[in-house]
């Protein structure tokens, strides 16, 4: 895929990342639309509340931002607005800082070809475990909510209220834990999506990082892929991350920012 294909497939892959699960749970929304999607999954908590995927006009760029961030608003929850290389306007994040917003973070769009990933096996003690059950899946979800210090509590509500479609049968949305002794200390998913397989939430907790298991819950993930069929494989990377992929095969295609209302929702 050129540079454009793959912005567009990525695209396609978050939407399903941040709103296959959204929008078959009560209470949660997801507006799903040609120039734009935003989805509200209920909670006070801007992990799971997004805009992202703008395929905006000039003609109806100003009335359109307005009436996602009145949504948010309206409800009071915070979320966050991800720009990406293949959004529109060219200039949408100008746009939004006008509005409010302000840019939080800013990462890389990798992509790799899965033919010549080498497979290796995981450092000795780990065991790596496709999600299966709800136990498997709440193991996932504190490792990830230990990003935040104290862990985040939201991280857990969504995958307990969620778990009833991502754990059933054709989900696009596949879970990893890395097991250690029996204990959970690292995590990752993987979305299936726009034609490409999408790498996210990749965890270590702290007390066992530099040790090989966030390559081994990377690898693994996209060897499974490789074996659905897929070919490419695409994730979002920080700065201080990238290397890590780049040794995976990974190259950079272009840029992500997220966008956030700099205070309040």
């Amino acid at each position: 895929m050129d540079p454009i294909e793959l912005a567009h497939a990525a695209d396609g892959n978050f939407v399903t990342h941040a709103g296959w699960a959204a929008a078959r749970v009560p209470g949660m929304v997801v507006r799903d639309e040609p120039d734009l999607v935003l989805v509200d999954s209920g909670l006070a908590c801007d992990t799971f509340n997004f805009v992202l995927r703008a395929r905006l006009d000039r003609e109806t760029a100003t009335r359109r931002i307005a009436g996602a961030l009145q949504h948010f608003r309206r409800a009071g929850r915070p979320f966050s607005w991800w720009v990406g290389p293949a959004d529109l306007p060219a200039d949408l994040g100008a746009l939004l800082e006008a509005r409010g917003l302000e840019p939080s973070e800013s990462e890389l769009a990798m992509a790799a070809g899965l033919a010549g990933l080498p497979e290796e096996p995981p450092p000795a003690g780990l065991e790596i475990r496709r999600v299966r059950t709800p136990a498997e899946l709440a193991d996932f979800a504190r490792v990830n909510a230990a990003n935040w210090s104290p862990p985040d509590e939201d991280v857990l509500r969504f995958h307990e209220r969620t778990a009833p479609v991502t754990l059933s049968p054709g989900a696009p949305q596949w879970f990893y834990v890395g097991y250690l002794e029996g204990a959970p200390v690292a995590a990752a998913e993987l979305t299936v999506g726009g034609g490409v397989a999408g790498l996210y939430g990749i965890s270590t907790l702290a007390g066992f990082r530099r040790r090989g298991f966030g390559s081994a819950l990377t690898r693994r993930p996209l060897l499974d892929a490789r074996a659905a069929g897929l070919g490419t494989a695409v994730l979002q990377a920080s700065a201080d991350g990238a290397p890590v992929y780049r040794r995976l095969g990974f190259a950079t295609f272009g840029g992500i920012v997220e966008y956030k209302p700099a205070s309040g929702p």
